[in-house]
């Protein structure tokens, strides 16, 4: 009887392998894929292995397709392999799609290849053909970059700086390397080109975001921002959603999808965030890298300690289809079952959301300055929205430092305020052009004077108390001629960190922006609220509370607030005086609400009219309303 039960065992698991039986429902509203590396691509070879391994991934998360890499590390799969292992796929309704990694040796500091060494050249062509054959979808994986500095290299650069040497240099390898041979051998493939998360130094390394984008059928983006503390990059979660958008500006429609990886996140919390935060700036897929990394076991410390809270991520209720009567997981305990679930998650919210909105901020290709500093405004609640076009449309434009890049800009915020609209600045932009014509619209200077400041004054008189200090620029105006609107004191003089200015019928807004960029979130609730008013002045919502607690905004009146914050969070949800409802979108709830009527104070109204609705965020958790 024992060898009967299991032989009919092993028949359930052999017919779930063939049929689907027992496989995770398609997502709504967004296909999902995996990457596997070349290495693991040899290993399904193996038919046992291959079997096992997808027999897991099936139960776990719903695929719609598999990128199988062809080369990594100057590792090539064998062709009779590839030929079967795409044929298994396809056989169980799964998409293929071909993967390169441009690497020699990626443990060696993520070595990529030489584009000066023509034996590198030619390897890359071959590769590339091969690929192509056998494929009519290829995505490169972000290494189609160079950090060489051989001799060969550096004859090639001759007096150009390496950012422009290199620009050209990539551009010129993906057509006469990569898409040229492609074509050739086959008429009918797309080819896509992932790129990574550190997009303020793409330029560097010859990541093109100008000439990229238009040569490549499509582009990817990724969308890890791992542990933002504990990782060499510090990246915001923000970041996750907001690089999305700014390739989609790029590149509109044209934006394939987003990719996450496992690495970085100390809790599962932060890895499920990563996806739905991805998802939520309406990627049309996401990739989960990779096929390996997917079947690492959960482990018990992965749970977060804010998990007795409850989460949108719930850790228990996520390994219980796993957990068995002795308290053991079983082998579905893997990282898949986590992406299942937090795409699960995701997928039930998609339906409910319009099209992303958000501040209009420009970033002019090729530009630095103040790096990744709109995440940062992200994560204190101002939806942004980052572009490589200046935007005229917007009623309100955000420039960072990054805008000096436009031989333009000055005459660009000119014409803004010129129409009655209004520009905000940062204080590292204001340094920037103070002596290229910033003058003209207002007399500041940015000096080099420092402040410690831990007291702040918003308007006439309200104090609020940061609970450390905070290192900003001493910036320097004509009194009567701009006027302060945040004040910061040390001992007791007062320096600028919000400062306006007339202009035409428009206003200049000037944000001191902290020389430790992370001492945004260690502004008071109160000095937040104050930008977060400026800045989205024009939208139908704004959340105010406590810093790290980020807002995404949908044009159908649709809007999601995610708290990274490991306890609750209060939250104050502020709508336009006609939105009277506010409903939690996947409980139903409804808020209670009240009407906030502005003030006047010596003839001048303070304040605006205004709805105002409680809710309360639990620990990086998110919730879906709609306002009516």
């Amino acid at each position: 009887m024992r060898g009967n039960k299991f032989i009919f065992s092993w028949l359930m698991v052999m017919i779930a392998a063939v049929t689907g039986l027992g496989a995770k429902e398609a997502y709504r509203h967004f296909k999902s894929a995996v990457y596997a590396r070349v290495y693991e691509v040899q290993k399904m070879a193996d038919p046992v292995w291959l079997e096992k391994s997808y027999e897991v991934m099936n139960r776990t998360v719903h695929l719609d397709k598999i990128y199988l890499e062809t080369h990594r590390d100057m590792v090539v799969i064998d062709e009779e392999a590839l030929v079967r292992i795409i044929r298994f796929f396809q056989d169980r309704g799964i998409e293929t799609s071909g993967g390169i990694t441009i690497t020699v040796n990626e443990r060696n500091r993520f070595e990529t290849y030489c584009y000066t060494n023509p034996e590198h050249r030619k390897k890359l062509k071959d590769v590339v053909e091969f690929t192509a054959r056998h494929f009519n979808e290829v995505m490169l994986d972000d290494f189609f970059f160079t950090s060489c500095k051989c001799p060969g290299c550096i004859a090639a650069k001759g007096k150009a700086s390496w950012t422009d040497f290199r620009l050209k240099l990539l551009t010129d390898a993906a057509r006469d390397l990569i898409l040229k041979p492609a074509g050739s051998v086959n008429p009918d493939v797309s080819v896509i080109i992932k790129y990574p998360n550190w997009y303020e130094h793409f330029q560097g390394l010859g990541f093109n975001l100008e000439t990229g984008p238009v040569l490549f059928d499509k582009i990817y983006t990724g969308t890890e921002t791992r542990d933002p503390e504990n990782s060499n990059q510090h990246l915001q979660n923000y970041q996750s959603y907001l690089i999305f958008r700014y390739f989609e500006n790029i590149k509109p429609g044209g934006n394939g999808g987003g990719w996450v990886d496992t690495g970085g996140a100390r809790f599962l919390d932060r890895y499920a965030e990563q996806l739905w935060l991805t998802l939520f700036a309406k990627a049309p897929e996401i990739t989960l890298f990779d096929y390996r990394q997917m079947m690492i076991p959960i482990r018990r410390e992965s749970r977060a300690p804010w998990q007795d809270g409850g989460t949108s991520f719930d850790f228990d209720a996520m390994v219980a289809p796993a957990a068995s009567e002795d308290g053991n997981w079983s082998g579905d305990a893997v990282i898949s079952l986590a992406a299942g679930y937090s795409l699960e998650k995701a997928d039930a919210v998609l339906g409910f959301l319009g099209n992303p909105v958000g501040v209009q901020s420009y970033k002019p290709f090729h530009s630095t300055g103040e790096d990744f500093l709109h995440n940062y405004l992200g994560m204190i609640g101002i939806p942004m929205d980052l572009a490589p076009v200046f935007p005229e449309h917007a009623d309100m434009v955000f420039l960072a430092e990054t805008a000096k890049k436009d031989p333009q800009i000055v005459d660009k915020i000119k014409k803004q305020l010129m129409a009655g609209k209004s520009v905000m600045i940062t204080s590292g932009l204001l340094r920037a052009l103070q002596d290229k014509g910033i003058r003209d619209i207002v007399e500041l200077e940015y000096t080099d004077r420092k402040a410690l400041i831990k007291t702040f004054t918003i308007g006439w008189g309200r104090r609020a108390e940061a609970e450390e200090e905070i290192m900003i620029p001493q910036i320097q105006y004509l009194t009567n001629d701009s006027w302060e609107d945040i004040s910061s004191l040390d001992s007791g003089i007062g320096w600028p960190i919000l400062h306006s200015a007339d202009y035409g019928g428009g206003k200049l807004w000037v944000l001191t922006v902290p020389e430790n960029f992370g001492d945004i979130t260690n502004w008071p609730k109160e000095v937040a609220a104050r930008i977060r008013q400026v800045l989205c002045g024009a939208m139908f919502v704004r959340v105010d509370g406590p810093n790290q607690v980020a807002v995404f905004v949908y044009d159908n009146n649709t809007f999601i607030v995610e708290s990274f914050l490991p306890g609750p969070a209060e939250v104050d949800i502020v709508l336009d005086p006609e939105l009277t409802h506010c409903t939690d979108l996947l409980t139903g709830q409804t808020l209670d609400g009240e009407l906030m009527k502005s003030q006047t104070f010596w003839g001048t109204k303070i304040g605006e009219d205004k709805m105002k609705f409680r809710a309360g965020i639990p620990a990086h958790s998110f919730r879906v309303f709609k306002a009516e």
